[in-house]
């Protein structure tokens, strides 16, 4: 099974649907995402915000931090995540942005990348709460990740660790992340 099957089979479980907010993947998430038989039960859809303006437009993220910071950051990729969750109204939101190659961007070396996920109030099993306890704040995370290879490369290890990072937020069965991925340094 996939990390996208799984991810899929977790939202159906929990009744419970999922947004996609990409940049440096182009649609590659997305793509993932609906090549499972079966995707429409939770997936609502997609926003591709490659251009930095779009992140604004279409997502809410903030301008002033765009300008002062560029597109690549985590508190972009946080934006992007919330953003997508609630301009489609899906429970979870999950966001890829930074620079696959060839050329750094933004100041950011190629292999700079940020993923993130947004998504609903917490439940009392998940938060040790007392049965019954109201809803905890809503769940998010971002993750920094130092990524080798080439574009081609980047951009499908960056789709499976979002993926992964999701897949661990709706199990709780979340591990520490290690910046270094695919053989980073």
């Amino acid at each position: 099974m996939t990390e996208a099957a799984r991810v899929l089979a977790l939202l159906a479980e929990r009744g419970q649907t999922l947004a996609v907010a990409e940049s440096l993947t182009g649609g590659l998430v997305a793509a993932e995402l609906t090549g499972v038989p079966g995707a429409s039960a939770s997936f609502r859809g997609s926003v591709t915000a490659y251009a930095t303006a779009l992140k604004r437009e279409l997502l809410g993220v903030d301008g002033a931090l765009l300008a002062e910071r560029g597109a690549v950051d985590p508190e972009v990729a946080s934006q992007m995540a919330t953003g997508v969750r609630v301009r489609l109204g899906a429970d979870w939101g999950i966001a890829t942005t930074g620079v696959a190659g060839p050329d750094p961007q933004d100041g950011q070396p190629v292999g700079t990348v940020y993923v993130a996920v947004a998504g609903p109030a917490g439940d009392a099993s998940r938060t040790g709460a007392p049965a019954g306890s109201p809803a905890g704040p809503p769940v998010g995370k971002v993750v920094p990740l130092r990524l080798n290879g080439d574009r081609g490369e980047i951009r499908r290890e960056s789709v499976r660790i979002v993926l992964e990072l999701l897949r661990e937020e709706l199990s709780g069965n979340v591990r520490a992340q290690d910046t270094e991925q695919n053989g980073g340094n």
